[in-house]
């Protein structure tokens, strides 16, 4: 089984000679470009996760004695709490906004997810003001949580360009005029649109949409298999990291047309800028901040994502129009190594642990346990 790095984070911290130790519920525990990955094994259900997948991840933290636990998975806040109790020091790191998520979990009750929504929100934000820091996402998400705790930082999650190295060599006319998605699938992130707009094309295009990841509800991907157009999907599950790299390296065209959910219109999804990373170009929902970027970068089109026939128009302008669509690849991948690179972000994030470990401990080299559910 693969044993994988789940946050870039570990990698930055390393470099920087931290010693970290990364917890998580895997089946199998390696060190790995010098992460020592502590897995826990998988939990079987949910009410196992919250007793004995915290019991047990708690212990294990505690067992490796750590300078600092940093936090990725709000359903370890109440660990979070218990290690401040401790006397320990306890990063946040919030990558979407948990209230709104919670709305729009389908598999809760509809007339339970407002009150649910708002009181998680508030008692995330109590949390959050017992954190010795928060690092957020998105400035939108800093925004949230400022008054909660003023020790917070934005770290934006734009990609590692090394992941890229050897993406977008390619000649462009050896590229399939294919169009990728890849990440959670649901149908408020565009899935049912997305088949739609490749049906409408042209058949002698031979448009065929390459699809990655995994479905927030098991059973959408049976009802879509169940549909004729499914038929001009090409379904790959959940691929890692290396099979992605290829998987870009041969589409022409990256779509991320989210529905405009609040939490989606002001999140910075990080799939738009591995698209861009790869040098293909973007269809993108046309919202207010992706619309920005988009347009600054010149690097892809923008949508109406409710519309099938607004993003099958987009996708046939740029096959049948390969040096545009090229040019706009190549715009973005610049876009990626001047600005939108993990680079600058990690300097960010390594002058934030600087400050909450100063004067902390004696050593040169600093026990971390990155702390995921992941």
């Amino acid at each position: 089984m693969d044993v994988r790095i789940f946050h870039k984070e570990c990698r930055s911290l390393v470099r920087a000679g931290f010693e970290v130790i990364q917890i998580c519920n895997h089946d199998l525990s390696a060190t790995v470009d010098g992460v020592q990955i502590l897995g826990l094994g998988k939990t079987r259900g949910r009410a196992s996760r919250f007793t004995k997948g915290l019991v047990r991840t708690f212990m294990t933290a505690l067992r490796c004695r750590g300078d600092l636990y940093h936090l990725h998975d709000p359903d370890l806040l109440i660990l979070g709490l218990a290690l401040r109790a401790l006397g320990r020091r306890v990063v946040y790191d919030i990558h979407e906004d948990l209230p709104t998520k919670i709305l729009l979990k389908m598999y809760l009750p509809k007339i339970t997810r407002k009150p649910l929504s708002s009181l998680v929100g508030r008692l995330e934000n109590v949390v959050a003001s017992f954190m010795s820091g928060l690092i957020t996402a998105t400035p939108t998400l800093r925004d949230r949580f400022e008054k909660s705790n003023q020790n917070i930082v934005v770290v934006n999650n734009f990609p590692m360009l090394e992941e890229f190295d050897g993406v977008g060599t390619i000649g462009w006319e050896e590229r399939e005029p294919h169009v990728a998605y890849f990440g959670g699938i649901s149908e408020a992130r565009g899935v049912e649109e997305m088949i739609e707009a490749v049906a409408l094309l042209p058949s002698v295009l031979g448009v065929r949409l390459e699809l990655a990841g995994w479905f927030y509800v098991d059973s959408l991907l049976g009802r879509l298999k169940e549909k004729p157009n499914w038929k001009l999907v090409n379904w790959h599950s959940d691929v890692d990291r290396l099979s992605l790299r290829h998987l870009l390296n041969r589409v022409s065209i990256g779509l991320v047309v989210l529905h405009p959910e609040k939490s989606f219109i002001s999140s910075q999804p990080t799939k738009l800028f591995e698209y861009m990373a790869a040098g293909i170009p973007v269809i993108a929902s046309d919202f207010p901040l992706w619309r920005t970027i988009i347009e600054t970068c010149d690097c892809g089109l923008l949508v109406d994502p409710l519309a099938a026939g607004s993003i099958a128009a987009a996708i046939e302008s740029l096959i049948t129009k390969p040096a545009n669509a090229r040019a706009m690849g190549e715009r973005g991948r610049r876009a990626i190594k001047e600005h939108f690179n993990w680079a600058n972000e990690e300097q960010t994030l390594l002058s934030f642990y600087s400050c909450l470990l100063k004067g902390y401990a004696a050593r040169a080299r600093y026990k971390v346990s990155d702390y995921s559910s992941a």
